[in-house]
């Protein structure tokens, strides 16, 4: 009679706790808890914005702060570039008020980008930035560059399009939004300035940065190069290109190698959301070549931010984590 007991309380606290595992909060695959996808499907007064990818949303947040609601769809270490619709993601950009997305052929998913283009208010805030700066995009090969968020001074101006579109959306708060959004632009304006000089205590001749794929254009041309330089690409590389989901050749591998054997690069810098097998065949190459050449221990931030505790959980801490990141490594070599 005991043991029987024992078994059917066994059971009941198994069922509990099985029960206590499923109310636990989870994530999607694209790293929204569960909480923040209930509140967002439940109706609202708020103004509810989604955005596609962590740096716009963060930027939403400090301007909209708790007069809205906001999400951002790309979440957690994922390739935006070729995301693909998920489950659960027409619902929540169905209930957007408005959407605001990077463009400039970022978000070129099949699935995603006709969601885009057919949303009743879907804002491209890269589109509106090239539109305004022309003459300060980056082309490779051809193709624009999408990642302007690496040149914060270029990232500032997808401020005044939020701004409008939310006083739009509630002109009673026209003035609070307009206010966060000096702030804001003042505290990028600081950090653009500190990171520029921070670069400015590693020589000249070493501030040649490799990472996994081309995201870094816009960085290294608003810190890493001197003023006016006329070939300042020449101090960034990658294996991969501008959305790192081609196909890599020896070629593109002993391009890298012979880059850094040219420029005497000892350091390769790892990106928290691209493989790092071309980055590994690239060491092992140079080092059959005599050249010692590492892995960055900490990676950089590209195409997504860091998740909570990171240290690069918002747009300036990212910013700031991958200069230290760099400039930690430089002062090593």
């Amino acid at each position: 009679m005991i043991n029987k007991c024992i078994r059917v309380v066994g059971f009941f606290l198994f069922i509990g706790g099985l029960t206590g595992l499923l109310l636990l909060p989870c994530c999607s695959k694209t790293g929204v808890s569960s909480n923040i996808f209930n509140q967002w499907m439940q109706p609202s007064d708020k103004i509810k914005i989604l955005s596609t990818v962590a740096m716009i949303d963060d930027i939403v947040r400090q301007i909209g702060k708790e007069k809205i609601l906001h999400m951002s769809l790309i979440s957690g270490q994922i390739d935006p570039h070729s995301y693909e619709m998920v489950k659960g993601d027409d619902e929540k950009l169905r209930m957007a008020t408005v959407v605001f997305y990077n463009g400039l052929g970022l978000e070129h998913g099949a699935s995603l980008s006709n969601h885009l283009l057919n949303h009743k208010n879907a804002i491209a805030l890269g589109d509106a930035v090239a539109h305004k700066v022309p003459e300060e995009m980056i082309y490779i090969d051809r193709t624009i560059d999408p990642h302007i968020w690496m040149d914060i001074s270029l990232w500032s101006l997808i401020i005044d399009p939020i701004v409008q579109e939310l006083s739009r959306l509630d002109p009673e708060s026209a003035e609070f939004y307009k206010n966060n959004g000096k702030n804001l632009l003042e505290a990028m304006q600081r950090m653009d300035k500190k990171i520029y000089y921070a670069m400015r205590e590693i020589p000249s001749p070493q501030r040649y940065l490799v990472t996994s794929h081309d995201a870094f254009n816009y960085f290294t041309r608003a810190y890493l190069a001197n003023p006016d330089e006329e070939y300042w690409q020449s101090r960034v590389n990658a294996p991969e290109g501008l959305s790192p989901d081609g196909q890599l050749s020896s070629s593109d591998i002993q391009y890298i190698v012979n880059f850094l054997l040219e420029k005497h690069i000892q350091t390769v810098f790892p990106e928290s959301s691209v493989n790092r097998d071309a980055l590994n065949k690239i060491i092992h190459d140079c080092q059959k070549k005599g050249l010692k050449v590492h892995m960055a221990k900490s990676p950089l931030y590209s195409d997504s931010m860091g998740g909570k505790n990171s240290g690069a959980d918002n747009y300036l801490d990212m910013m700031w984590h991958n200069t230290n990141a760099i400039l930690s490594e430089w002062k090593k070599n």
